[in-house]
């Protein structure tokens, strides 16, 4: 295999000048002009056009609707650290009243981030690493329902590995999703450990129905992988019950 190609001498002032372009638009706001990030930074404004027009088509920023400025976009955001904030009381209380109805585990995510972030993890029955969920989502069932709203999801997908031999491989993901889509749910069994299944559904927002989070039991895999009618059920009542909370 032929390794990337050795920088060349301008090519390091090209990406200063690239990541200085996103801080402005950082510091500026959304709705930042070319002319003013030109100015701002004492760059041509040929350059400065280049730079934002290679951005915009990596994701990193996107054009405002008038066309007239810049904002960041979805990959800039995951330049940053995930902030895992704790929720509402009132929302940990509903979790905690799901916790007290199973036998299994019962994990809250957030995807605001744009990722799985562990927000209220259950401490009686510890989850699987929150890196791991992070960077593999694929072979998560809670990683699944993010990637199922994706218009893309591979480009969340950073990497292919297998955890076990259920693992399922990228090839196969698509029509995973699908049935995601189709059922409102998510459900991995022994994908990510051998001992461990996980069942999933999403929490909307009221207004836009947007996915701002993910509500998940988990348990041996082979009792994750039955139907599970009522306990469907309950997670949907109280995904419910959490979306006005954290919306």
């Amino acid at each position: 295999m032929t390794g990337p190609a050795p920088l060349s001498g301008r090519q390091p002032k090209a990406v200063r000048s690239a990541l200085a372009v996103l801080e402005e638009v950082v510091a500026a706001g959304p709705g930042v002009t070319a002319k003013e990030i030109s100015a701002a930074l004492k760059l041509p404004q040929a350059t400065t056009y280049r730079l934002l027009n290679l951005l915009v088509a990596e994701e990193y920023l996107v054009r405002l609707p008038d066309l007239k400025g810049f904002e960041l976009g979805r990959r800039a955001a995951r330049l940053a650290l995930p902030v895992v904030t704790t929720p509402p009381t009132a929302a940990r209380a509903v979790v905690d009243h799901l916790r007290g109805l199973v036998r299994w585990g019962v994990h809250l995510a957030s995807f605001r981030t744009g990722q799985v972030v562990l927000v209220d993890p259950d401490p009686d029955h510890p989850p699987s690493d929150g890196a791991l969920l992070a960077r593999y989502p694929q072979v998560s069932a809670l990683g699944r329902l993010l990637l199922a709203e994706q218009p893309d999801w591979h480009a969340l997908v950073r990497e292919e590995r297998s955890f076990t031999e259920h693992t399922i491989p990228a090839a196969g993901l698509g029509a995973v999703l699908e049935q995601v889509t189709g059922l409102g749910l998510a459900r991995q069994c022994g994908e990510l450990r051998p001992d461990r299944g996980c069942l999933a559904v999403p929490i909307r927002a009221p207004g836009d129905r947007s996915l701002v989070a993910g509500l998940a039991i988990a348990g041996p895999p082979h009792r994750i992988a039955e139907p599970n009618t009522e306990i469907v059920a309950l997670l949907e009542d109280h995904a419910e019950r959490l979306a006005p909370l954290l919306a």
